[in-house]
């Protein structure tokens, strides 16, 4: 007699394994990644353009230069990243920040945005003629105050205290359309005009007092000075020196006031 046998009956049943949930910061990661990597390989193209200025098509890259890094000034990441591939970048926000800090120190009768702007133009025109910036601003502290609508005596006008017919002569050679006290109160264009007034009195008088003094009293009248053998007034352009010397050791660097050739060699 046969007995059936039952069936084995084996437990096949498969455990479930928990397995925390995929988080999102890999994705975030790479996505962050992706994003510094672009932006090194963007600020590196612009950076060709000082570093191989002969390469060909490199012109092509500069003419766009400065749009871009407009662009660049608004995003703190990408200003970040681009000052640590060009310490002249760097270097740049610095002393605007510096500039700033001295503009805002001041009543100047402008809106806070404009004098954050007010700081960069006076940085890129100092440049522009190899000026130090803090040259600049000493030479304004000590003709309005920083105060825009101011208007001396005279008849000065604006930041820099422009007389109205040097500024509409000077806005000709710079392909400034003149309208009167609208340019001349326009704070960027008195910086524009006013900077390239003192370069073209530097040029003129190969010495930085004498370049002062013609700056507040008229080239005409220091020149007719000079032609007479007359002692030329000295007190406007050492307060000018006074000032700088301030705002420099305010940047913990030395200036030396007793030597007028120095000075030059650092003004100029």
């Amino acid at each position: 007699m046969f007995h059936k046998e039952e069936p084995m009956l084996i437990n096949f049943s498969i455990r479930k394994v928990d397995h925390p949930p995929h988080s999102n910061n890999s994705k975030k990661n790479r996505h962050a990644f992706s994003i510094v990597l672009f932006s090194l390989l963007l600020i590196t193209s612009l950076s060709l353009p000082f570093r191989f200025p002969t390469l060909p098509g490199i012109q092509m890259i500069a003419a766009g230069y400065q749009n871009i890094l407009q662009t660049i000034e608004h995003y703190p990441a990408l200003k970040f990243t681009y000052s640590l591939i060009n310490p002249e970048f760097q270097k740049k926000q610095q002393v605007i920040r510096e500039i700033l800090a001295v503009i805002e120190k001041h009543e100047t009768g402008l809106a806070k945005v404009m004098t954050e702007e007010l700081a960069e133009v006076i940085y890129e025109e100092a440049t522009r003629y190899n000026h130090d910036p803090k040259f600049i601003l000493a030479l304004i502290a000590i003709e309005s105050s920083f105060q825009n609508w101011s208007v001396s005596e005279r008849g000065a006008k604006g930041l820099m205290q422009i007389m109205p017919y040097v500024a509409e002569s000077i806005a000709c050679e710079l392909g400034i359309e003149w309208s009167g006290d609208r340019t001349l109160f326009n704070p960027f264009l008195n910086i524009k005009m006013g900077v390239h007034y003192l370069s073209r009195l530097l040029f003129d008088f190969k010495d930085t007092g004498l370049a002062l003094t013609a700056y507040n009293y008229g080239p005409t009248y220091v020149k007719g000075l000079i032609e007479r053998k007359r002692k030329v007034p000295h007190h406007f352009h050492e307060k000018i020196f006074a000032a700088y010397h301030d705002l420099v050791v305010s940047s913990n660097r030395e200036v030396p006031l007793t030597d007028d050739t120095e000075l030059n060699d650092i003004i100029i």
